[in-house]
């Protein structure tokens, strides 16, 4: 009698599982990329001069970025911001660099801004990597030099990035674990992390990264919670710092401005000078 009762109902629970799934990709795409494709700010709308970068990536997908010189730079900073908008955006971060005499690369992933093509995990990797390469081959800018910066989504990729690059420095600011951690925390009591596609597994991956970095998170970080950055700075090996913050996922960068430029300048002039 019981093995009959559950005969009959495994279609149902089939047809469940097939709508958690489909369910789950669904948001997660949406939860994971909004990128907007018009440009609403410039460089120069601050003075800053600035370069239009058009870049094909590995696998043929030309994604667009902006290069912002400073005078007398010791560093350049490239730049993978989050999963939202798109590089101009984020020109009071650049200018925030340029002010402390640092190069500014940013780029947008594909399907963000100009960039063609669909975001999605693998893609945004070959983004990264392909960024990384622009600037040693064609601008012929020393490895050492270079500190790949991720903010949020964009820290994902950076720790991908540094994998692969020889960069000098890495810095995560507001980084998530995996998106499966993500889902475990925003959806408690829906099991929607065992259908994750979009994997993002930057916990099993920043061990391997042997550079200097500098991990940067928000006690207050509404979006991704705390324990996210405190887990990816334990796992991490030496040499390694971590800075604290207060305020939202968004502003608390905006709020510490002053005080965490200098951390990071401090943590650049320590390792590259």
């Amino acid at each position: 009698m019981i093995i009959r009762k559950m005969i009959k109902i495994l279609p149902g629970v089939a047809l469940f599982i097939i709508f958690l799934f489909f369910y789950a990709r669904i948001l997660e795409r949406k939860a994971l990329y909004y990128p907007s494709k018009e440009i609403n700010f410039f460089p120069s709308d601050i003075g800053l001069q600035y370069e239009d970068i058009f870049l094909n990536t590995f696998d043929g997908v030309k994604i667009h970025g902006w290069l912002i010189p400073a005078e007398n730079a010791y560093a350049t900073v490239l730049y993978f911001h989050g999963n939202a908008g798109n590089v101009s955006h984020r020109v009071e971060i650049a200018r925030m660099f340029y002010d402390k005499g640092i190069n500014f690369f940013i780029i947008d992933y594909r399907g963000f801004g100009k960039s063609a093509g669909t975001p999605a995990e693998k893609g945004t990797y070959l983004d990264g990597i392909s960024a990384y390469n622009h600037l040693i081959e064609e601008r012929k800018i020393p490895p050492e030099q270079i500190v790949i910066y991720g903010k949020s989504l964009g820290a994902a990729i950076a720790v991908d990035t540094a994998i692969k690059a020889k960069a000098g420095l890495l810095i995560c600011e507001s980084g998530f674990t995996s998106t499966k951690d993500m889902a475990k925390d925003i959806f408690k009591f829906i099991p929607l992390w065992l259908f994750t596609g979009q994997k993002y597994d930057t916990i099993s991956k920043i061990d391997k990264v042997r550079i200097p970095k500098l991990i940067i998170h928000s006690q207050n970080d509404e979006i991704v919670p705390f324990n996210h950055g405190k887990r990816l700075f334990e796992k991490a090996n030496e040499p390694k710092e971590f800075y604290v913050m207060r305020g939202g996922h968004n502003d608390a960068f905006y709020i510490y401005n002053k005080e965490a430029m200098e951390k990071i300048v401090n943590f650049l002039k320590k390792y590259l000078q």
